[in-house]
Formats: C-alpha cells, structure tokens, sequence
C-alpha cells in the first residue's frame, strides 16, 4: 500500500511531533509510505527523523499559504493510495488538488483543535463544509475536538468523522535519565517549576509568571518553547520582577529529561486539541497542574490538578498544596501515570493502521 503523510512544516508543535513520531512506524508497516512537508523546516523535529534515516520531500522554501502548491500535491495524489494530511492550510490544498486528479486517493484528515478562527466566519463556516465534504474519513484527537467540529460543521458530516486519541511513546519518558538540579543550574533545595508549550496563542505562559511573583523565592520556573510571544514574555517576566527566577530554554530535545528532572509540571493555556505535552508529562513521575479548559480538562480532570484559566491565585495554590501535602502529590502522580496509559502511542498506531487497512478495502 501506498500512502502519503502530509502536514505543513517539521516546526516545533503538536500535530509535528506525533507526525514525527509516529511515520517511522508507518513506513515499517508499510514501506512505501513517504512523508511530505509543505514548507522546508529544519528543527530538532526534522533531526530526529534524519537520525532514523527516514526521507522527507519538502515541496517548497516559500510560504505555505501559496495556492501554486495544489499542483506540487497533484503528483502525490497520484502515486498514493490513502493520502493522510494533517493542520491548515494542508487541508484545503489537498482536498483541492484531489479535484483535479482523475482517480481521487483515499483521504483521511487529522483535526487537532477544539477551535480555530475560520470558525468564526460565515464564509469560512460554509468554504470549510465544502472542503470536509470530499474527505473520506475525518479522525479527532480528542473528545472535545469530535464535538466541536460536528457543531461546526453542523452535523452533516458525523457518519465520517471519529476520534482517535493522540499518543506518546510512553516508554521514552519512562526510561529518560533526570538532569541533577546543579546540572540545571538549581540549588538542591530549589523547587522547579516546567511547561512544554510553544509561545504562541493559545498558550497562556503570562499566568504562570504572575503565579512566580506570588511563589517564595525558592521556586524556579523553565519556560521550554519558542513562537512569537516569547519576547513578550521575557518583559513580562522584568515587569514582574521574576526574571532572574526563569530560565527561557527554547526548543529542546531533552524533553524527558526535563520532564523527569522538575518538580511540578503546569500547563497554562486557553484551550489545547489534545495535547501531547500533557500526556509526556503525566507519564512523567511528576505531579501535573494544567488549566481547566477544553482538551485538557477531559484528559487530566480527576487525575492531575487542574486550576481556573487565567486565575493566578489558584494556582498558587495549587502549587502549594502539592508541596506541603505529600501524600497528595503521591497520589496525583499515581493517578496520573495510570491515565497517561489510555493514550500510547501504540494504540493510536492501531487504530490508524486499520484504517488504512480498510481504506485499501472502500477505495
């Protein structure tokens, strides 16, 4: 079987990572699959695939919002069988390059957001029903993306759309080596502060240094990321007078390192697909805070902590009780590292390995 994966970039993000992840496993299963990338991207996403030897075939340097790259696609639909595409605007160039190939490969679409801004337009609201219309099988990462996107797409399409939960290498994380505090540049009685997330909307790194200010001293903060926001969270981070408690890393490769090397890991955001930065970090060992909104309430609700979104002071306390409560924390890991099993990523490979299976049958 022939198949494509296609997503926009091999830039630092979600939908990236599980891409990266998760295509050496296709092309073991099925070795002429080949991965293709809209715009060339160099990062440690796209170093990890090169040290496994696995080719990617960039289709342009320029950007990704250029039609012209519905006729670079037209080949690729051609030579595939099942075409799996991931993120906007790869959406609509695939689907409009598939109308212009004489056989139409199998299309299967990834929705990873609970919400995105072309669902706040009349027009964009109908151009999308149109789009998702000539997809064969549209997959949702998570619950709360499965019923926001039927509502957006106001239910005409529920018999093709289905979830399949996002997941992570769950043994990664589990065999990772810790990083001293000295090596992180910490004092052994220091408590350590982490979140993974890139900075850009919808994460939300702004309450997290408002709940630093409020932390004694002791506590340390390392923001692990990079996007557009990340400058103006360096100045926050002077205004509030926390700078010399934070350590902005930018992107890493160690993620489980650091992951297994803090003490608590938050999530402060305004809403997440389903997000793998909190599957790794609740398979961590380590007590988990994320903020109670969609796609991260439903996953870790009942097992890690969760604090009102944008509300500071609940998270200090939070981050308090966790410290001064031990057999609290004890028992969130525990909890937590239970749930993050519903989300491996072998299951996941599952379930899109049938898929694939039973596309070959209905095309």
């Amino acid at each position: 079987m022939k198949i494509a994966v296609i997503i926009n970039s091999l830039n630092i993000g979600g939908a990236e990572k599980l891409v990266a992840d998760s295509f050496p496993f296709v092309r073991e299963k099925f070795p002429e699959s080949e991965l293709i990338v809209l715009k060339e991207s160099k990062s440690f996403i796209f170093d990890s695939l090169k040290t496994k030897a696995i080719p990617v075939n960039f289709l342009t340097k320029a950007s990704v919002y250029n039609p012209l790259l519905i006729f670079k696609l037209i080949p690729v639909l051609k030579r595939n069988e099942v075409v799996h595409f991931h993120l906007f605007p790869t959406l609509y160039w695939v689907v409009l390059a598939s109308m212009l190939v004489k056989k139409k490969p199998y299309l299967i679409y990834t929705e990873h957001s609970t919400y995105n801004k072309r669902r706040d337009s009349k027009f964009f609201k109908w151009l999308d029903q149109c789009i998702y219309s000539r997809i064969d099988k549209i997959v949702s990462i998570a619950d709360e993306v499965d019923v926001n996107l039927k509502t957006h797409l106001k239910h005409k399409l529920d018999n093709k759309i289905f979830c399949i939960n996002n997941g992570v290498d769950l043994e990664l994380i589990k065999n990772a080596k810790s990083y001293t505090k000295q090596e992180l540049g910490f004092k052994e009685d220091d408590i350590i502060l982490l979140q993974v997330s890139s900075f850009r909307f919808p994460k939300d790194q702004p309450t997290l240094l408002k709940a630093l200010r409020k932390l004694p001293s002791k506590y340390k903060l390392l923001l692990a990321g990079d996007g557009e926001l990340r400058e103006d969270n360096e100045k926050l981070s002077i205004e509030l007078g926390v700078a010399d408690r934070v350590h902005f890393l930018g992107n890493r490769n160690d993620i489980p390192q650091l992951l297994k090397s803090v003490d608590i890991i938050v999530l402060s955001s305004n809403h997440e697909g389903l997000s793998l930065a909190s599957i790794e970090a609740m398979a961590s060992g380590k007590p988990f805070i994320a903020s109670d909104v969609p796609g991260l309430t439903e996953i870790v609700k009942g097992y890690g902590l969760v604090f009102e979104k944008g509300n500071t002071q609940d998270l200090v306390e939070k981050i308090l009780n966790l410290e001064q409560n031990p057999d609290l924390r004890h028992q969130v890991i525990a909890d937590c590292q239970q749930r993050a099993q519903d989300f491996s990523l072998q299951k996941m490979l599952t379930a899109y390995t049938s898929l694939y299976l039973q596309a070959t049958k209905n095309n």
